[in-house]
């Protein structure tokens, strides 16, 4: 079997598929939740965890009887964005919470360790517009965008590293490009830790703040505007 083809397989699976959506979060989970989120028993979340692992698009934390387990980093997480976002529709909600949810995520949520949904998708606009971000020839951070990265998030880039200062990742509910990357990942823990934006339950979405609204106006020209209720 080709790598493509193998690669492939490791999504044909529902469980899986779910594990990985799940995962997008950013955070670890144990293999016990994410047993209960998709719906199956813990052996079966054991056996297609392992599978994951072994393939690469996961990695494997142990602490006492805890088994932890979360995305291999940025490439693996833009895979799975992007392959969510190529397919046929948005998936129908089986309930009424499930609805509320992919609600929430759509207006604002994180992949991975950036911002996405339609708040992903403004703040990247955003940016562009202040100069910030150039798409004359590809994504690129100018210098107006390195001089805010350290103005206004206070945020000065380790040296050596490899990651790219901008990325584009596909929005699987918008369908346009939000920013991943350094930068993304930059404004995603600076709103988390100012509390510009507010985790949702357990689940990926956030939620703006009326202190996050005013930032993001202040800082970016960006008007979005905070959820009457959750």
């Amino acid at each position: 079997m080709s790598p493509l083809a193998e690669t492939a397989a490791l999504f044909a699976d529902r469980t899986r598929a779910a594990f990985c959506l799940a995962l997008l979060d950013g955070r670890a989970w144990t293999a016990g939740e994410l047993a209960r989120h998709a719906g199956v028993r813990p052996s079966t979340a054991s056996e297609q965890l392992s599978r994951l692992v072994e393939s690469g698009l996961l990695a494997e934390e142990r602490q006492g009887r805890h088994r932890y387990v979360r995305l291999a980093g940025p490439d693996a997480a833009a895979l799975i964005e992007a392959l969510a976002s190529y397919g046929s529709a948005t998936p129908r909600p089986g309930s009424l919470r499930a609805s509320g949810r992919l609600s929430a995520e759509a207006r604002a949520r994180t992949c991975y360790d950036h911002l996405a949904g339609r708040l992903g998708v403004t703040l990247a606009d955003a940016t562009i517009a202040r100069g910030l971000v150039s798409t004359d020839g590809g994504l690129a951070v100018t210098p107006a965008g390195r001089a805010w990265l350290a103005d206004a998030l206070g945020f000065e880039r380790p040296p050596g590293t490899r990651r790219p200062l901008v990325r584009s990742c596909l929005d699987w509910t918008e369908r346009r490009p939000h920013l991943a990357g350094t930068l993304g990942a930059a404004l995603c823990e600076t709103a988390l830790e100012r509390r510009w934006v507010r985790r949702v339950g357990s689940g990926r979405a956030v939620k703006v703040t009326p202190e996050g609204a005013e930032a993001f106006r202040e800082l970016l020209g960006a008007e979005v505007t905070p959820p009457a209720r959750e």
